[in-house]
C-alpha cells in the first residue's frame, strides 16, 4: 500500500474522531457506507482470553438505518441516555493498516481512548477499546464499511454507550 493511501487512511480516522467530538453527527453518517455494520460485543472476564466474547452477544449490533434513527433521536433532545449531551474525546493511535482481497477494501486496526464527560460538576470516564475497521476506498472518498469497537473493561464504568465509539 502507498503512502498517499496510508496518509488517506489517518486522515479520515483523525476527521472522523473531530466530527464525532464536536457533535456533527450528520457529517459523520455521510462517511458510512449503506452497508455499515457497527458491532460492539459483549465482552465477560474469562481466564481464557478466548472465551471472552460469548457467541452472538452485543451491546451494540447496527447497520445504517438504526445509527441513523439514534442521530435523529438525539438532534430532538429526547434521547435521555445523551441528556445532557456527552462531550467527547478521541485519541487514536496504535493504527495498523492491512490490505484485503478485495483491492478497495483494507482493514484498520487501532487503539481508541475516549473522554467523556456529562453536565457540570460529574467526574469524567475514560472508554478504552480497540476497533477493527472495514474501510472502502472509494474515487468520492473513503466510507465506513464496518466497525468492531472491543471495550477493555468487560464491566461498563459510563452510564451508558450513548455515544458513537
Amino acid at each position: 500500500m502507498d503512502y498517499a493511501t496510508r496518509e488517506q487512511i489517518h486522515h479520515f480516522l483523525s476527521n472522523e474522531a473531530l466530527l464525532l467530538d464536536q457533535r456533527r453527527f450528520d457529517e459523520w453518517f455521510a462517511l458510512l457506507d449503506d452497508e455499515i455494520v457497527y458491532e460492539v460485543p459483549l465482552r465477560i472476564g474469562m481466564s481464557d482470553y478466548k472465551d471472552e466474547f460469548p457467541g452472538e452477544a452485543y451491546r451494540i449490533l447496527d447497520k445504517k438505518a438504526h445509527i441513523k434513527t439514534r442521530i435523529d433521536r438525539m438532534a430532538t433532545g429526547q434521547a435521555w441516555a445523551e441528556v445532557p449531551p456527552s462531550r467527547t474525546l478521541r485519541l487514536i493511535g496504535s493504527i495498523m493498516i492491512e490490505a484485503t482481497e478485495q483491492a478497495d477494501v483494507v482493514q484498520v486496526h487501532s487503539a481508541v481512548i475516549m473522554y467523556r464527560q456529562r453536565g457540570h460538576d460529574e467526574a469524567g470516564d475514560v472508554i478504552p477499546y480497540r476497533r477493527l475497521d472495514t474501510l472502502k476506498l472509494t474515487a468520492q472518498g473513503i466510507q465506513l464499511l464496518k466497525r468492531k469497537a472491543i471495550l477493555t473493561d468487560a464491566v461498563l464504568r459510563t452510564p451508558n454507550l450513548g455515544v458513537f465509539l
